[in-house]
């Protein structure tokens, strides 16, 4: 059985010898060779020679070709800040000011903006890797398109006019599968719809608005002859059931969500789940062992190889430790001998001397927002974006801070806070948003409480 082998017969549901192993290795991947981000997603032979190089050192059962959530967005009038050590950030919504749906004519074209580096390099590796390793392609979910091109004021319209978001989720949702078709002609195995701020709306927004389309959308893919992954960042916990109820092959969420727990729900509608080695506590800021441990551990919980694949639990962070990925694949490829290895290793804890603020002696109301990175995670962005409108708002009348848990001495913060779930906000010390990007009047509300 080949490594590609392996991942399709666990996507076919199937009792595999070992856990397959899928390495998000998007923008991380020019680490190995000493490109940056940029260079990494706006020049083919440098996207290639870095996804060779991840294919040569991780020895991955499948891995995406591309990581990049803004791809359509860019084509569809996004504007975008790039940098050094991540995928680029939509900057602008082209109907921030408009509540109107683009039409069918401006769907993504194939020789528009990056898609033609995409393409190629989707070719390429299929030549290459493509007989022993199962290629993902990775699209721009559409409730995070929606988000890209409407901005925060999406999350109000989903209670202010909610046949405004359906057309728009519509037109999102053709755009996923003109992406769809593109992908799979250029070899894709897998495709994968990641859409990160589904973590960030309730269950029952997830089935008024998305149940019915996702569905229509992983029929799609599967009737292209591939196989299909609902990919969702943040605490994705309670709509991990309406997710599976859509029907795609397998589902990936990050560190904010029991996996094993949530593999008993997905396990009921026999979808296999991904997941969910924590990207900054253990693969950024761990040991090797530290990241040897946690899977081994984590395979040790479930009672069979079926329906379980080992991956992060999202984009791996640019800068981490390529010993600390070998790892990660050495655990999961040769996983007994490893337990072994690391059976008395006894973790490091992040007990760092962080001090908080005196809540209870603040000047004046304190916002602080808690995000894996704004910079780097879409929900992270909209959550973070909506303090900044907040803040714009109040002005001096409020102190406004972000903490990204990429930071080492944040997560020792984030212990002490108590935080639970990312992103979050936090006023006077006390959470009020968690997982959930509030509206521009929620927010405002809480705050006005306080001051």
């Amino acid at each position: 059985m080949t490594p590609k082998e392996l991942l399709f017969a666990a996507l076919r549901h199937e009792k595999t010898p070992r856990a397959p192993w899928v390495p998000f290795a998007g923008v991380h991947a020019g680490r190995l060779i000493g490109a940056d981000a940029t260079q990494v997603l706006t020049d083919e032979d440098t996207l290639v020679k870095s996804l060779l190089e991840v294919n040569r050192l991780y020895k991955p059962d499948g891995q995406p070709v591309v990581f990049d959530l803004q791809l359509e967005a860019e084509i569809l009038g996004c504007e975008l800040v790039w940098a050094k050590d991540a995928p680029p950030s939509v900057s602008s919504h082209p109907l921030a000011d408009t509540m109107t749906v683009p039409c069918r004519c401006t769907l993504p074209r194939p020789d528009q903006g990056r898609l033609p580096i995409v393409l190629n390099a989707m070719r390429r590796m299929k030549k290459e890797v493509g007989d022993t390793t199962a290629l993902y392609g990775l699209i721009c979910g559409p409730f995070t398109l929606a988000s890209h091109l409407r901005g925060n004021d999406l999350f109000m319209d989903m209670y202010d006019d909610e046949d405004y978001v359906a057309e728009l989720l519509e037109y999102c949702m053709e755009c996923a599968k003109r992406m769809t078709d593109y992908f799979v002609d250029a070899g894709m195995d897998v495709i994968a719809v990641v859409d990160p701020l589904v973590s960030q709306i309730s269950s029952a927004h997830f089935t008024d608005f998305l149940s019915s389309p996702y569905t229509a959308l992983f029929d799609y893919i599967r009737a292209k002859g591939v196989f299909s992954s609902f990919f969702v960042c943040g605490n994705a916990t309670r709509s991990i059931e309406a997710m599976c109820q859509t029907n795609p092959d397998s589902i990936s969420v990050d560190e904010n969500v029991d996996i094993i727990a949530a593999k008993a729900v997905t396990d009921k509608y026999n979808v296999a789940i991904g997941g969910n080695i924590p990207l900054t506590s253990v693969m950024l800021h761990g040991t090797q062992q530290d990241n040897m441990k946690y899977v081994v551990d984590l395979l040790e919980k479930l009672p069979e190889y079926r329906n379980f694949i080992v991956a992060p639990g999202c984009d791996m962070p640019y800068a981490v430790p390529v010993e600390n990925a070998i790892g990660v694949a050495q655990a999961a490829l040769e996983t007994e001998s490893v337990r072994k290895m690391v059976e008395n290793y006894v973790s490091e804890t992040f007990d760092m001397d962080v001090e908080l603020p005196d809540y209870e002696h603040l000047t004046r109301p304190l916002v602080e927002v808690c995000t894996l990175d704004s910079a780097t995670c879409a929900a992270c962005t909209y959550m973070m974006g909506a303090a900044t409108v907040a803040k714009e708002q109040f002005g001096d009348a409020i102190d406004m801070v972000e903490y990204k848990f990429t930071v080492k001495e944040n997560i020792a913060r984030f212990v002490k806070m108590g935080v639970k779930s990312l992103p979050s906000i936090y006023i006077n010390g006390k959470l009020k948003f968690a997982s959930i990007i509030p509206s521009k009047e929620e927010l405002e509300q809480a705050i006005r409480k306080v001051l």
